[in-house]
């Protein structure tokens, strides 16, 4: 006799007993009590004890379990099949809908399969990419990192990468918050971040913290922190798929000639100003367009500097300069 203990309700559950049949209609409750309906088209005896497994009836997709409990005694997430008005399937449609899922199931296989060969190709790219850009006194690598929240209320704070930028290259480990502000300018996303800004700055050189990151939160929008390269072949295998997609690579080898970034049209009541090599910024009481300048895909920034002086402004994309003094013009009319 095999015995399973639920870590929720507490409950033992005898494994070697079959508490559902095949073609039975179950109820799921996930995470915010999300509820979703699934069959049992198979039911297997292993050594264990029972496994029905299982179709989601909304996204067809296919799973299995070893406990599903009662309807009556639910006491949370899990799996509960109706003790009392119980429902199922006809067999026919449960075997088409197994039909359905195998299909699925297949098509995801073979676009895993063409997206793995395709990552493989960029990847090849980034590895000679990298090679040629990589100084040889190289220590570290500068990198803009987009972060998502995927927190859970049930449970805890998480955030995950889903875009890594490379902005440049450090010659030492040392943590230095002034160096990765002289860099945030290479990329439109972080170009905010080149002002001094205390609340910018953070330090969570501790276990379990983040380490030192420039950047409004770890949890959601861009960051800028520094990473070791402890050994070149290691570094490029890590980096080679973000170094695979050109629009990652965002610095200037020292063979380039910089633009200037103290280019300045004066329009109305605004100043549109060369804010890097690859930003403008955007001064002046905006109030009245800022809905506009938010559709462009600006960012708000109240620490930008102007003149010398701490301002707030808008800070784009150079390709936006002449979008901008469009909007200027249009209001003004």
């Amino acid at each position: 006799m095999t015995r399973l203990v639920s870590l929720f309700g507490g409950t033992v559950t005898d494994t070697d007993v079959q508490v559902v049949k095949e073609n039975q209609v179950i109820i799921a409750y996930g995470a915010g009590m999300n509820q979703y309906r699934l069959v049992v088209y198979k039911i297997e005896h292993t050594k264990n004890g029972y496994i029905y497994h299982l179709i989601n009836l909304n996204t067809k997709e296919v799973t299995s379990a070893e406990i599903i409990n009662p309807l009556s005694r639910k006491f949370g997430i899990g799996k509960y099949y109706d003790d009392i008005n119980t429902e199922f399937m006809d067999a026919f449609e449960v075997v088409v809908l197994r039909q359905e899922a195998d299909g699925k199931a297949s098509a995801k296989v073979e676009a895993d399969l063409k997206e793995q060969q395709q990552r493989e190709e960029i990847k090849a790219v980034g590895r000679e990419r990298l090679k040629e850009i990589i100084p040889d006194d190289a220590q570290a690598v500068i990198i803009a990192c987009e972060r998502e929240d995927r927190s859970d209320p049930y449970t805890d704070f998480a955030a995950s990468t889903v875009r890594t930028v490379i902005l440049g290259f450090s010659t030492h480990t040392k943590n230095n918050f002034q160096e990765m502000r002289n860099l945030a300018g290479n990329f439109i996303e972080t170009a905010y971040l080149k002002e001094k800004n205390d609340e910018s700055e953070h330090r969570e050189n501790y276990t379990g913290g983040s380490g030192y990151y420039l950047g409004e939160s770890k949890y959601h929008g861009w960051i800028i922190k520094k990473a070791q390269i402890y050994d070149p072949k290691c570094f490029i295998e890590e980096y080679a798929y973000t170094a695979g997609q050109e629009e990652n690579i965002c610095f200037s080898r020292a063979s380039e000639t910089v633009a200037p970034t103290n280019d300045q049209t004066v329009a109305y009541d605004f100043t549109i100003v060369g804010y890097s090599e690859k930003s403008v910024a955007i001064f002046g009481d905006t109030k009245a367009i800022k809905e506009q300048l938010a559709a462009m895909g600006g960012r708000f920034n109240k620490y930008l500097t102007q003149n010398g002086q701490k301002s707030a402004g808008w800070v784009f994309p150079k390709s936006k300069e002449p979008e901008l003094l469009q909007i200027v013009n249009f209001n003004h009319k």
